[in-house]
């Protein structure tokens, strides 16, 4: 695991956003609440979460949103309710899915629906991929990008095909948005015209927009009201949402603004990132302002490089570097915002010339 210690001592960061103190957190939200005159809401109930899931909702082109603490617990409920609306628990997941991955089997031990994988684990998945399974499926979950194949999209004609199959087949089609923002700004499209076709979707407030967490679940209004019944259930029913909430809405417009800033400095890092022959990125061309950098190293070594060039240098490169199938590479994940908009290209060449010495005599 990255050393938390070492990172806070750094002054420059390559990937995410710059870092902030709590110090900073908090006295920004209470500036912006005292300039809009902001009240807490009392477990979801109030002007200014109501606002907030009605602004995002209409900005995505459903009927209603719904404002939970986390996106694991909106995703669950949204293919639980989904399966149950159709009395089949099949739901089609990429094998990379965030479900599948990072959620600990919750889906299978709390019996929310039943998993079934769909597609290729390298590549975005297809209705033809859909098509193949012999099974009649109950939902299907699309993850824009997938983050664990480097943020790669589907192409436009991909996506809209999988959606009218899943609109003919009755298949209850879920939008896993937890970076939604950086997808619509990879397809140049509006945020409506993206989540178009799905039946119900998720988006993150922490990721790109850079809240404290927090989460929306997006859909009709019957499906949101029965979801929200779900979430009380199982615990997501929090006394006060406003802190989560006004993080987030502080900086909505102005970290939406931002994305096609990072898609082109995501696009010049693909540029300079060819001055390294026996480094490889995933994918070839940048879908949004994610990436994977692939190392001709094991993982331990280029996480030692990573400290030592937090150590010498006061630079934190990436979070963690992680095993491939071949012993002796590695690959890291680089998220382009506001740390790599703050640096020049001189200075980035500087530090991947940096990295790439301490990588050398291994």
């Amino acid at each position: 695991m990255p050393n938390a210690n070492l990172r806070n001592q750094c002054h420059t960061f390559f990937s995410t956003s710059l870092p902030r103190s709590a110090a900073q957190d908090f006295a920004e939200m209470a500036a912006w609440c005292q300039a809009h005159d902001i009240r807490h809401d009392i477990y979801g109930e109030g002007e200014l979460v109501q606002t907030f899931e009605n602004k995002i909702a209409e900005l995505l082109g459903f009927e209603a949103g719904h404002f939970v603490i986390t996106g694991t617990l909106a995703q669950t409920v949204a293919l639980r309710l989904a399966c149950q609306d159709r009395n089949n628990p099949l739901t089609a997941l990429h094998p990379t899915a965030h479900i599948l991955v990072h959620e600990r089997s919750n889906y299978q031990l709390l019996d929310h629906f039943t998993s079934l994988n769909v597609g290729n684990p390298y590549r975005p998945w297809t209705a033809d991929d859909l098509k193949a399974l012999p099974d009649r499926l109950g939902a299907a979950l699309y993850e824009l990008p997938m983050r664990e194949i480097g943020g790669q999209l589907p192409t436009w004609e991909e996506l809209n095909a999988v959606k009218e199959y899943c609109h003919e087949r009755d298949i209850h089609l879920h939008l896993d948005g937890a970076r939604l923002w950086e997808a619509a700004t990879g397809y140049d499209k509006p945020l409506s015209t993206v989540a178009a076709g799905f039946d119900s979707a998720y988006v993150s407030f922490y990721k790109g927009i850079g809240g404290l967490g927090g989460a929306m679940l997006l859909g009709k209004r019957d499906f949101i009201t029965r979801a929200s019944e779900w979430m009380k259930r199982m615990g997501g029913n929090v006394y006060q949402r406003s802190p989560y909430v006004v993080a987030a809405a502080m900086r909505f417009d102005e970290k939406l603004a931002r994305m096609p800033a990072y898609l082109q400095r995501t696009r010049d890092l693909y540029q300079l990132l060819s001055r390294y022959p026996l480094w490889q990125v995933n994918p070839q061309q940048p879908h949004c302002n994610m990436l994977h950098v692939y190392f001709p190293v094991g993982r331990d070594v280029a996480n030692a490089a990573r400290d030592q060039l937090a150590k010498e240098h006061g630079i934190w490169l990436f979070g963690e570097a992680r095993h491939t199938a071949l012993p002796q590479q590695s690959y890291i994940e680089w998220y382009v915002g506001e740390g790599l908009l703050s640096l020049s290209d001189d200075k980035v060449i500087t530090i991947l010339d940096q990295f790439q010495a301490l990588l050398a005599p291994v």
